[in-house]
């Protein structure tokens, strides 16, 4: 890990738009959390204009959880999941154009509505995206991207994405990393598979994580790492360094928590709590 250009010192000129605007779409009825501790997370890692948009019912819980993105709520279908189109959601936040990041999927739901949504995004959406969870689960295809894209699935969700398009997934994890490094090179995407050594590449180059523990094998920390990258995606990285660059700390704020708390209690507020002192001991180190 090398490239520390967009953590360097900032330009006491600068604002919170020179930092990025990102755009969260995610969350339910029975999942507001995910979403919540997403854009938490965007935020510790120095993002710097958020909004969450999640369905209405999910809304005041999002809002709540933390006073410094802003929300807008979303149509939702009787089970709280979002419904709508790339229109509707364009009318919601004031103009899609106006972000240069968006992040989708945690805690969004499955439904007909959310895969056209997802759909429509994907091969609309010129900038950089981060698609996981859910988000993954509702995509219908990778094909014709409008800009570009790091899919950070776990095994489970690789394996329904191989499903979807119609390719065998072994239950075997060296097997699952070269399916993660074909899928990446054929639809030219950026690939993060999470899990112990998680594997990130663009099909043509492929890196292992060295940080990260145990305890990190508990709901919510995907979430964590998807505000994570989507942050440094806003800060000028390009989606493999920020996809590397996101793994790491991710698992160093990990590390840094177990020492204090240990692998049994850590859960993934945790990391977003250590985050700042990752970024801080990265800087050092580099």
């Amino acid at each position: 890990m090398s490239e520390v250009s967009g953590l360097g010192p900032r330009d006491p000129d600068s604002h919170k738009g020179d930092y990025g605007r990102l755009l969260f779409v995610g969350g339910c009825r029975n999942m507001s959390g995910a979403i919540a501790m997403s854009a938490s997370a965007v935020l510790r890692s120095g993002a710097g204009l958020v909004t969450v948009a999640t369905s209405l019912s999910a809304q005041p819980i999002v809002a709540g959880y933390n006073p410094c993105y802003m929300t807008a709520g979303l149509p939702e279908d009787s089970q709280g999941v979002m419904k709508l189109n790339m229109d509707q959601l364009d009318e919601a936040v004031g103009g899609l154009d106006k972000f240069d990041v968006l992040a989708m999927g945690p805690g969004m739901g499955q439904s007909a509505a959310a895969t056209a949504l997802m759909d429509e995004i994907y091969q609309r959406f010129e900038g950089p995206m981060v698609i996981d969870a859910d988000g993954l689960n509702n995509l219908s295809s990778l094909e014709d991207a409008a800009g570009p894209r790091v899919l950070t699935p776990h095994p489970g969700e690789l394996r329904r994405l191989l499903s979807m398009l119609e390719r065998n997934c072994s239950d075997q994890r060296e097997d699952q990393q070269r399916q993660g490094r074909q899928l990446a090179a054929d639809y030219q995407v950026t690939l993060l598979l999470k899990g112990s050594e998680t594997l990130v590449t663009d099909g043509v180059d492929a890196y292992y994580n060295s940080t990260g523990n145990p305890g990190m094998a508990t709901a919510g920390c995907g979430d964590v790492l998807t505000g994570v990258i989507a942050a440094l995606l806003a800060q000028q990285f390009d989606p493999l360094p920020a996809a590397l660059l996101g793994a790491y700390l991710h698992g160093l704020a990990g590390d840094l928590a177990v020492e204090d708390i240990g692998e049994i209690s850590l859960i993934a507020t945790d990391l977003i709590e250590y985050l700042p002192v990752a970024f801080q001991q990265y800087q050092a180190e580099h």
